[in-house]
């Protein structure tokens, strides 16, 4: 269960977040602040608090502030993003987890390791970890042996066609998870049972588990079904503007 959540207001600039879809056109700066103002009602409704942090105004994806670092209950890790235009982001994140971690509790990604949070997606006690063009296999070393100091295991699973593992898998809890595309047939998830997502639904794979209830982006009626039909509480919450500039639901918060 989740006790905590942080977040990050987008800044004006997040409408010159990268994409790697320009077709869908730049966010709208005011109707982003009101989809992530009802992204944090939504968080508020499963029962954490939400510390919300001020917009970074050099960064125009900092409101992704998953990327920045990993974290649950035992400790936190602070990330190495791939991207370079982001690498200043960690910076912003490091007095917010200081009021939750003490220092021994909080670790680093250095160069040359690489890591986004967004390749991180936590089962338990294991860690499923993408090796992408974000997250190296240094970053993936480094991050084992800090998660392992805390009883952690880490499984590396290489990614072929998505920006970030947690871009096509979500874990749901109770040994289930949403797939799309390339996950369907993923050895490293042979054993959990899987909600397939159909392929003109795959942004809604990014769905979160919060508390019991599964948040599931709007507009995705098959995915909103599929998740009903699995006996899990739902609520929906609009994210287009933030899907313009490749984020999803769990890139907006960080959880624990």
């Amino acid at each position: 269960m989740f006790t905590h959540t942080i977040v990050r207001t987008p800044c004006p600039k997040v409408c010159d977040g990268i994409t790697s879809s320009p077709e869908l056109g730049k966010p709208v700066y005011e109707k982003a602040l009101k989809q992530h103002e009802a992204y944090i009602g939504a968080l508020k409704a499963c029962g954490v608090d939400v510390l919300v942090l001020p917009p970074m105004e050099e960064y125009p994806d900092s409101c992704f502030v998953e990327d920045v670092a990993v974290v649950n209950k035992k400790c936190a890790l602070i990330t190495n993003p791939g991207a370079d235009t982001r690498k200043g982001e960690i910076l912003g994140i490091v007095d917010a987890l200081k009021k939750f971690y003490r220092e021994d509790q909080i670790g680093r990604i250095t160069a040359p390791g690489t890591l986004e949070g967004g390749d991180v997606m936590k089962c338990g006690s294991t860690y499923y970890v993408g090796l992408s063009a974000r997250t190296n296999a240094e970053g993936i070393r480094q991050f084992a042996a800090f998660m392992g100091k805390f009883g952690f295991e880490t499984v590396e699973v290489p990614l072929t066609h998505v920006l970030h593992l947690k871009t096509g898998v979500n874990y749901l809890e109770n040994n289930t998870m949403l797939v799309s595309g390339e996950f369907i047939d993923k050895p490293e998830f042979a054993s959990f049972d899987k909600i397939v997502i159909p392929e003109e639904e795959a942004y809604a794979a990014n769905c979160i588990w919060m508390n019991g209830t599964v948040i599931v982006p709007e507009g995705y009626e098959a995915v909103l079904r599929a998740v009903k039909d699995a006996g899990y509480p739902v609520l929906t919450t609009d994210t287009s503007e933030f899907r313009k500039i490749d984020g999803g639901l769990s890139c907006l918060s960080l959880r624990f």
